[in-house]
């Protein structure tokens, strides 16, 4: 298993975990800024879960980057990367390793469109955890739904007390487009639309006081498939749950997600509404 470390660890300091599928962007990098300002060793891994793809197209177009990867890295003072292979995280298998029951997170939004997909979650970062036994683990606000699947895996593996879940804030584009490494395979027209996913998430969170869900949800199919978007949902949630709303409510937290094909790439991005 192959890790790296710079001059800059230090003993006696947290672990801060931060875990990657690799061809890391900006957003990234702000999650291993956010484990330094945290004053901990700052570990990021690169590993790219075939568990968690229920699309082989998908697995086999994931963009790789290692070398610029390494070099993101230095450059942001990361102190450790832990760079596994398939045998190493699986030793007995990809089969053969503990799974674990999301319940209801599995079976709404992601885990309805992505069967697997969160079984495939559960495993690899159970598998980080178990190697890397950080104290802090840092994931981005993008993945809403899987940063929930993580707390509740803590929770399972009797770690939420022994391990901090740090959600940090999506970071996005100049036109509010979500950083993801999937944008990388966007030709140049698509990436010229892929900033309607933000707009939509805006209009929804604008007209919460004043408009029904219903028919701002309506307004944002129709927009996304004018534009040429395959829209899988457009849903509203309790942002504790994710138990799904069929109408806004101003008494409690909630979160409005979108997930839309265009082309060949999905891409998914979320925005809080009643931020408590």
């Amino acid at each position: 298993m192959q890790v790296y470390l710079s001059l800059q660890h230090g003993i006696g300091r947290p672990i801060g975990l931060v875990p990657t599928m690799g061809a890391l962007h900006t957003g990234h990098l702000s999650l291993i800024a956010k484990a330094k300002a945290d004053n901990t060793l700052a570990v990021c891994s690169i590993f790219v879960n075939p568990t968690q793809f229920n699309d082989k197209d998908d697995f086999e177009k994931y963009p790789s980057s290692v070398d610029g990867d390494i070099a993101m890295l230095i450059e942001a003072g990361c102190d450790a990367l832990l760079l596994p292979s398939v045998d190493e995280m699986y030793p007995m298998g990809v089969t053969g390793q503990k799974t674990y029951d999301f319940g209801y997170l599995d079976t709404i939004l992601e885990g309805a469109k992505r069967p697997g997909h969160f079984k495939g979650v559960g495993q690899i970062v159970g598998r980080l955890l178990e190697i890397v036994h950080p104290e802090y683990l840092y994931m981005g606000q993008k993945d809403y739904q899987q940063c929930m699947v993580v707390t509740e895996l803590l929770r399972q593996m009797d770690l939420d007390k022994k391990v901090r879940m740090v959600i940090c804030p999506t970071q996005r584009e100049a036109d509010g487009l979500a950083m993801s490494s999937r944008n990388r395979r966007l030709t140049e027209p698509q990436r010229a639309l892929a900033g309607l996913i933000y707009q939509c998430l805006i209009s929804i969170q604008g007209k919460s006081a004043t408009d029904k869900f219903e028919i701002v949800k309506k307004e944002c199919l129709d927009l996304l498939k004018e534009k040429g978007f395959e829209p899988e949902y457009v849903a509203l949630a309790d942002a504790h749950n994710l138990k799904l709303l069929d109408e806004y409510d101003a008494a409690r937290p909630m979160v409005a997600l979108i997930a839309a094909r265009i082309g060949r790439i999905r891409l998914i991005d979320n925005m809080l509404i009643n931020e408590i």
